[in-house]
C-alpha cells in the first residue's frame, strides 16, 4: 500500500513511477479527486459538529430561560444537523473506501536506481560468477536426463493430477530433500529463524503482501476464496507480525521457511511446457526480512548474498541481474534476479528473485516499530528472496553435472546430505 500523504504532497513521484512501469498514470488523478472529496466531507462534518455543539450550549440557556419556542427550534435544528452529519459520514466513508481500493491496485514506487525499460531485455547484468561447463558431447535438457534416469516422471504427474505436475522418484526425491536440508541449514547458520507455516492462508494474509492483486488469477483457492494455497512462503513470513508494533532493537527480524508453493497459472501459454521450470506445484526455501527504513538496503543485500553463496557452494554458474522498471514486481521497489546457467537450454534462467519492498507490504499488514518509547511508531520495511527454488536447482544440477555416460554427478557439498551418494546412475 502506498502512503496517501506522499501522493497528496508529491503526486508526480507516483506518476513517474507508473510511467516507468509502462502503466497509465491516470489513476493518480482519480485518487486525488476522491481524496479531495473525502477531505471536503470531513471538513464539512467537523463544521456541522461544531454547530451542533454550539446548539447544545444554547439549549441549556433556553431551558434555563424557560423558552419553549426556542427549545423546539433548537431541537429541530439539532435533528437536522444530526441527519446531515450522518449523510456526510456515509459519503466520507464511501470516498475513503474508493480511494483506498484504487490505491490498493497501484504498484510500489520504484527505487531511483532501477533501470528504465519495459521488459526483460532492459534488465541490467551486474556480474557473473563461474564458467559454464564444457562438454565433449551435446548436453541434454533436464527432462530427458531425468526421464532416462527414472527420477522425473511427468506422465505419472499428469495421471495423478494434470499437466505441469511431476512425480520425483528414487534419487530425484532424495536430491530434492537434500537440497531443502542444505538450504535450511545454511540459512539458519546465517542468522535466519526457521519457520514451518500453514500452507493455506486467508484473504487478509495474501492481500497484506500484495499477492492477491498480483496473483488473484493464478492462486488455487478453497472455500469459495476464503482460503488460498500459498504461492510463496513470503506471504506467511511477512504476515507473522501483522498488526504488531515491534521494538526497534528487535529488528531486523530474519526468517526462512521451506514450503511447497502453488500457482494456478504457471507462466505464459506455450512457454516452458516441458520440464520443471514452470509447475503448478513447486518447492522453495524462502528468506524474509523485516527491518527499519535505515536497515532495509543492508538486509536486501544480505538476502541476495546468501542466495549467491548457495549457488557458489553448489558450483553452479550464475549471473546477477537488476530488473528494469517494467519487469519489477507489483510489491517491489527494487529486485535482483539470480539466473543460473542451463546448458540444456543454452541460457541463463531465473532461480531466485530478491526484492526490497520498502514499507509497501508493512502498510497493508500494519507492521510497525517504535524508534523509542515515546516516539510515534513507523512502518517497517520488508525484503524477500528465494534461497533457493528447489525444482530449478534440480534442473541446474542435472544439466550442469551431466556426464558422458548418462549419469549425473552430485555436487560435492550435497554428498553428505545424500548419505555419501556421489552419482545418480
Amino acid at each position: 500500500m502506498l502512503d496517501k500523504a506522499l501522493i497528496r504532497e508529491h503526486p508526480d513521484v507516483l506518476r513517474a513511477s507508473l510511467r516507468r512501469r509502462g502503466q497509465d498514470s491516470g489513476a493518480v488523478d482519480g485518487f486525488l479527486k476522491l481524496d479531495e472529496r473525502w477531505r471536503a466531507a470531513v471538513t464539512e462534518i467537523d463544521r456541522l459538529k461544531a454547530e451542533r455543539n454550539a446548539i447544545s450550549a444554547e439549549f441549556a440557556r433556553a431551558k434555563s430561560a424557560g423558552s419553549d419556542d426556542a427549545l423546539a427550534s433548537l431541537r429541530s435544528r439539532s435533528s437536522e444537523l444530526g441527519a446531515q452529519i450522518e449523510k456526510r459520514q456515509r459519503e466520507a466513508e464511501a470516498f475513503d473506501h474508493d480511494a483506498t481500493e484504487l490505491l490498493a491496485g497501484l504498484p510500489n514506487i520504484l527505487a531511483e536506481d532501477v533501470p528504465d525499460g519495459l521488459d526483460a531485455s532492459a534488465n541490467r547484468e551486474l556480474r557473473r560468477h563461474g564458467e559454464p561447463p564444457r562438454f565433449s558431447f551435446e548436453p541434454k535438457p533436464h527432462w530427458e536426463i531425468g526421464e532416462r534416469l527414472g527420477i522425473l516422471d511427468f506422465e505419472r504427474g499428469v495421471r495423478l493430477a494434470r499437466s505441469r505436475f511431476v512425480v520425483l522418484a528414487g534419487a530425484g526425491a532424495r536430491l530434492n530433500r537434500a537440497l531443502i536440508d542444505f538450504f535450511l541449514q545454511r540459512n539458519v547458520a546465517s542468522g535466519f529463524t526457521e519457520i514451518m507455516p500453514p500452507l493455506l492462508v486467508n484473504r487478509e494474509t495474501v492481500e497484506a503482501t500484495g499477492h492477491l492483486s498480483k496473483f488473484s488469477d493464478v492462486m488455487f483457492s478453497v472455500e469459495d476464496g476464503a482460503l488460498f494455497l500459498s504461492p510463496t512462503s513470503e506471504v506467511q513470513l511477512v504476515n507473522l507480525h501483522r498488526g504488531e508494533i515491534l521494538a526497534e532493537d528487535a529488528l531486523p527480524k530474519l526468517y526462512t521457511a521451506y514450503t511447497p508453493c502453488f500457482r494456478e497459472e504457471a507462466g505464459a501459454a506455450g512457454k516452458d511446457t516441458r520440464g520443471l521450470i514452470r509447475q503448478h506445484q513447486f518447492e522453495k526455501v524462502e528468506l524474509v526480512g523485516l527491518s527499519t527504513a535505515a536497515g532495509a538496503r543492508e538486509v536486501h543485500e544480505r538476502i541476495t548474498a546468501l542466495a549467491e553463496n548457495l549457488l557458489q557452494a553448489l558450483e553452479l554458474p550464475y549471473r546477477l541481474v537488476l530488473l528494469c522498471a517494467g519487469d519489477t514486481g507489483f510489491a517491489s521497489r527494487k529486485t535482483y534476479d539470480l539466473e543460473v546457467w542451463l546448458p540444456g537450454q543454452n541460457a541463463y534462467r531465473e532461480i531466485s528473485s530478491c526484492s526490497d519492498c520498502g514499507d509497501f507490504q508493512a502498510r497493508r499488514a500494519h507492521i510497525r516499530y517504535r524508534p523509542a518509547p515515546k516516539l510515534r511508531p513507523e512502518f517497517a520495511h520488508t525484503q524477500n528472496g528465494s534461497a533457493l527454488a528447489v525444482g530449478r536447482t534440480i534442473v541446474a544440477i542435472l544439466e550442469n553435472y551431466q556426464q558422458a555416460d548418462g549419469s549425473v554427478r552430485i555436487p560435492s557439498v550435497l554428498v553428505p546430505f545424500m548419505d555419501g551418494q556421489t552419482h545418480i546412475l
